[in-house]
């Protein structure tokens, strides 16, 4: 099983590796399904707005609600997130050759068996390597669904690309 879970103590910090890992996969030539997160700080918010790109389309959704400046609820629109992960179970479909599954995060709607939980496990039986981050309110749960069998990698990219195999080329060249 290829699975991996990268960590940081940096807020932000796994968001803009994966997105960079990404980029820099993509630009090889690798086959890329999942999402990567940005978020857009708001001044007037205590929170920043969280924003995933579908990979590889590059489709924009944001997933997080506006619920007011002083919200400290959660603020996932399960809707928004739902859309993605259709747009990406499109693409993981059949036999689509996806050298790699990036999901921004094993979050709340994972740890419930919704979300990519699904897919996750799919990529996984297909041998399809796959790689997300989660925080300390999912992390048992996690745990449990990966039966202690993922990879923990620093949210550095010559961590990330070791784990791949040592080579940022297409694995299927």
């Amino acid at each position: 099983m290829k699975l991996a879970v990268v960590t940081s103590e940096v807020s932000g910090q796994v968001n803009a590796v994966l997105a960079d890992v990404a980029e820099r996969l993509e630009k090889r030539g690798w086959r890329l399904a999942g999402l990567v997160q940005s978020d857009v700080d708001r001044p007037d918010r205590r929170h920043a707005d969280m924003h995933v790109r579908v990979l590889p389309n590059g489709e924009t959704f944001r997933i997080s609600q506006d619920l007011g400046s002083q919200s400290r609820g959660c603020r996932l629109d399960t809707a928004s997130l739902e859309s993605a992960v259709g747009i990406v179970t499109e693409t993981m479909s059949g036999d689509s050759g996806i050298d790699l599954l990036i999901v921004n995060k094993f979050g709340k709607r994972e740890a419930q068996g919704g979300g990519f939980h699904a897919l996750i496990a799919e990529a996984v039986s297909r041998d399809i390597p796959v790689l997300t981050a989660v925080n300390g309110l999912n992390r048992a749960a996690f745990e449990a669904f990966a039966g202690g069998l993922a990879d923990e990698l620093p949210a550095q990219k010559d961590a990330i690309i070791a784990w791949l195999g040592g080579s940022e080329t297409n694995r299927a060249a």
